[in-house]
Order: structure tokens, then C-alpha cells, then sequence
């Protein structure tokens, strides 16, 4: 399965590996009395995943995020292709960007059809990402 986006922050740790057989799948697991804030959108068709392994991530993406459904996939998109182009840029220039932030390159293909679910997944974590850290990928204010 193609990978097109894993983000493995500062404080992040992995304890298990699950895979997805088909469809779509949200996993936020509980172990030990800690929450392992991991969010998995896979589709075995399309042969691409996302997973996105930082805390407070699923809370933020549950309480704080635009419902599915409310931006069109166009918009998604193009705002993924503008921030994951900074973010690419920045990954290139650990001189001048902190390298803790940006760790590696993700890889998005415009010309690919990753379906909403990723979109939607990718453009929210480039918020919540700016957000938190108090970054702008591009002039645009981020907001859920």
C-alpha cells in the first residue's frame, strides 16, 4: 500500500501496527489509561493511506474541524496542494525552518484522485498543525 502522508511528531509513540482490510478506518485506541491519538483513513481500492500519529490530533479533528461534507473536494485540493507544497519546502530548508517541525517530505500528487476522505483528513491536519505551532503555510488565515 502507498503511503502519501505519515506524520510521526515530537511526542509521539507507537505501540502496535494495525492494518486496514478495506475501506475506511478511525482508529483512536485507549492503552494503559493513555489515549494513543492515532487517526487511520485507508482505502484498499484507491491503494493509499494516511495516518496521522500526534496527540490531540482526534480530539481537535472531533470538536474543533468542519464536518465532512462542508468544503468541496476541489477546495480541498487545492488547499492541500498549496500547503503541502510549503510544507515541502520548508522540509528542504532545515537551516531555516525548525527540522523538529518539518520532518519529511510528504508526497501529494496533484493529478491523483486520493478521494475526499483523504483530502479532508490532510487539509485538517495542515491546520490543526498551524495552529498549534503557530505557523502559516500560506497567507491564508488557518481555520477549521
Amino acid at each position: 500500500m502507498k503511503n502519501i502522508l505519515v506524520f510521526l511528531l515530537l511526542f509521539a509513540l507507537i505501540i502496535g501496527c494495525n492494518s486496514s482490510k478495506s475501506g475506511f478506518k478511525n482508529t483512536d485506541n485507549q492503552t494503559n489509561g493513555s489515549v494513543n491519538d492515532t487517526v487511520k483513513i485507508a482505502n484498499d481500492e484507491l491503494e493509499y493511506e494516511v495516518i496521522i500519529i500526534d496527540p490531540g490530533f482526534n480530539s481537535w479533528l472531533l470538536s474543533t474541524a468542519r464536518p465532512r461534507g462542508y468544503y468541496s473536494e476541489s477546495y480541498l485540493e487545492n488547499r492541500n496542494y498549496l500547503f503541502i507544497t510549503e510544507w515541502n519546502n520548508r522540509v528542504n530548508q532545515p537551516m531555516r525552518y525548525n527540522p523538529n517541525l518539518y520532518e519529511m517530505r510528504i508526497d501529494y500528487d496533484p493529478s491523483i484522485h486520493y478521494g475526499y476522505e483523504v483530502n479532508y483528513l490532510i487539509y485538517n491536519y495542515m491546520i490543526y498543525f498551524q495552529q498549534r505551532n503557530n505557523q502559516r503555510l500560506t497567507g491564508f488565515v488557518p481555520r477549521p
